[in-house]
């Protein structure tokens, strides 16, 4: 009877330590391929649909840094932002030059 006291207590008490123990190990490091997923789903902004599998395709190819080409809407909108107060034909010269950038 002694020796099943013995063994039960052992026993209660690996079950009560485990949480314990849990609790403290660290956490894993992400691994590589997270990082990259991570860095992409970041880069990936508000795309949606076949545009954005489509980049985050290339993106996680890649490396995890190699941004997809802008699309003409989106060069329109950084043109239009770099432009700032530029009026009339020195707008219309600017506005030419940037979006005939394919970068």
């Amino acid at each position: 009877m002694k020796m099943q006291s013995v063994i039960a207590a052992i026993v209660l008490g690996g079950v009560f330590a485990a949480p314990a123990f849990a609790q403290t190990a660290a956490p894993a490091a992400p691994n590589s391929q997270q990082s990259k997923m991570k860095t992409c789903n970041m880069q990936a902004g508000d795309k949606k649909g076949d545009d954005r599998k489509a980049f985050m395709k290339d993106c996680l190819s890649a490396g995890g840094g190699a941004p997809a080409k802008m699309t003409q809407q989106e060069r329109m909108k950084a043109c239009n932002q770099q432009a700032g107060d530029k009026k009339g034909d020195d707008r219309k010269a600017f506005m030419k030059q940037c979006l005939s950038n394919k970068g």
